[in-house]
């Protein structure tokens, strides 16, 4: 199974050798691997250049998006930079953060799920953070969603949905699209990547509305939004959160932002959230 993966790096001097020899080392190595470097100002570049010089399968190339460090538009504008270097021979496209460290047979256990699995669309496990001496579970998310950091699309999923979309709210939309089009969505509990730096460290003080603008894109709704925005702040421990996100879906709604999904997708998904909230309660 052809594996490719696309690595947007900013700043990451810190984590990137960490990750990439992490990846070199898999028992499964991927057939490319290309990390885009947006406009650092450390040496990102560098340590990638030094990977690409001994490993025919890594490219660097670099890209200029944005001084601003907001969530969703400057990763996957990065990512997308780098999709285009890569030809269309892969069975499996990865989009992985620069601060990752994978365990040994990490692709080789996604190439296992998606060979067994004809109706896998996407593979992923979970990231966990160092606290004290000990590595936990990064809980801010549900068992079956697949975090940003460690996307693994098959490609006809991956054409199915449109590929990635710039915007905040590309990783929850990309999994209801993939579902909206009959693929199912496989999680690995034993598939543990440690997670460097915890989610949101370099993130813009702008990015506190974009949240709720992304359930506004989403087509959630008023009823889901509230919902959503109040347990995603109880789990950051953060209930200051839920008024930022409710005030970001009624800038959206005002502004009238362009949506993420059609009307029909937007319907499908309202159905499927619906449907996982009632079965919690019943």
């Amino acid at each position: 199974m052809n594996i490719y993966i696309v690595i947007p790096a900013h700043n990451e001097e810190a984590f990137l050798a960490d990750t990439l020899q992490s990846l070199v080392d898999q028992t499964l190595q991927p057939k490319k691997l290309v990390v885009v470097d947006d406009q650092s100002s450390d040496n990102t570049a560098g340590i990638a250049k030094s990977f690409a010089e001994n490993f025919p399968f890594i490219e660097l190339i670099r890209t200029t998006s944005s001084d601003v460090h907001l969530p969703g538009s400057k990763i996957v504008n990065a990512f997308q930079k780098g999709l285009k270097e890569l030809d269309k021979e892969y069975d499996v496209i990865c989009k992985f953060d620069a601060d990752l460290i994978f365990p040994k047979d990490y692709l080789e256990d996604l190439s296992r799920h998606f060979s067994e699995n004809p109706k896998a669309g996407m593979v992923g496990g979970f990231c966990y953070i160092k606290e004290g001496d000990d590595w936990k579970l990064e809980s801010l998310t549900n068992k079956d969603h697949i975090r940003g950091a460690l996307k693994a699309y098959r490609k006809e999923c991956f054409e199915d949905i449109g590929g990635l979309k710039p915007s905040m709210g590309w990783d929850t939309a990309d999994e209801l699209l993939a579902q909206y089009h009959g693929w199912e969505i496989v999680t690995d509990l034993a598939l543990k990547v440690k997670h460097l730096r915890p989610t949101g460290f370099t993130y813009n003080k702008k990015a506190k509305w974009k949240q709720g603008e992304a359930f506004y894109k989403l087509r959630y709704g008023f009823i889901i939004t509230s919902i959503a925005s109040l347990k995603l702040a109880l789990k950051k421990k953060r209930p200051v959160l839920f008024t930022d996100y409710l005030g970001g879906y009624f800038r959206a709604l005002l502004k009238k932002s362009p949506f993420l999904v059609t009307k029909k997708e937007g319907a499908f998904i309202r159905r499927l959230r619906y449907k996982k909230m009632f079965k919690k309660l019943f």
